[in-house]
């Protein structure tokens, strides 16, 4: 039973974007048993708020693994931007029907023109490309995988055409979709390098 002076906290984690960083984050939580009620891609609900000591070794525990906990209110919006693109691009069964910029609106409750904003000052880039890359590894990794063709492809990722696809495709890496098909070594980057 919860204490009434008890307050659900939230802790948010700079470059925690796949399921292997939440495995991580488990694993120190559960190591320095902290108690936890969720953990998300960037976020952790704590049922109360912990020590500054604690905050202090978890945070030197999630550094070994390239985690960094983050308290500055625009890096925390930056990261909630990053996790929203990484669930729905590589996550999600299917991408939004709405555009983006209103899906990703709704999601923060936020005008989409200030989060675009905040979001290029901080990382010199726009979110549409950072989208696009994110788009072209997850094409990268459905040509890996082989199950689906260029078309199927082109459309479970919200192209217009084959051809849109591959012009951006070539554009971002250099190749083309049947060329990287080709490579025996294809190389993706990690979601956290992106």
């Amino acid at each position: 039973m919860k204490n009434k002076d008890q307050h659900i906290i939230k802790i948010f984690i700079e470059n925690m974007v796949s399921l292997r960083c939440k495995m991580v984050v488990k694993a120190e939580l559960d190591r320095l048993d902290i108690i936890y009620i969720s953990i998300e891609l960037g976020e952790v609900v704590l049922p109360k708020k912990i020590t500054q000591a604690t905050r202090n070794l978890l945070s030197t525990a999630l550094h070994v693994w390239g985690l960094e906990l983050m308290d500055d209110k625009t890096a925390v919006l930056i990261e909630k931007i990053k996790n929203i693109v990484v669930e729905m691009v590589h996550y999600a069964e299917d991408l939004p029907e709405v555009k983006f910029s209103i899906f990703l609106s709704e999601k923060l409750n936020q005008d989409y023109h200030k989060l675009s904003e905040v979001f290029s000052k901080t990382k010199g880039t726009t979110i549409e490309h950072y989208i696009i890359l994110h788009k072209i590894e997850r094409i990268k990794e459905l040509i890996i995988y082989d199950e689906l063709n260029l078309s199927e492809i082109s459309q479970k990722m919200h192209y217009s055409s084959v051809a849109h696809l591959s012009n951006q495709f070539k554009k971002v890496t250099g190749l083309t979709p049947s060329f990287f098909k080709k490579l025996v070594d294809r190389k993706r980057q990690t979601l956290e390098s992106i």
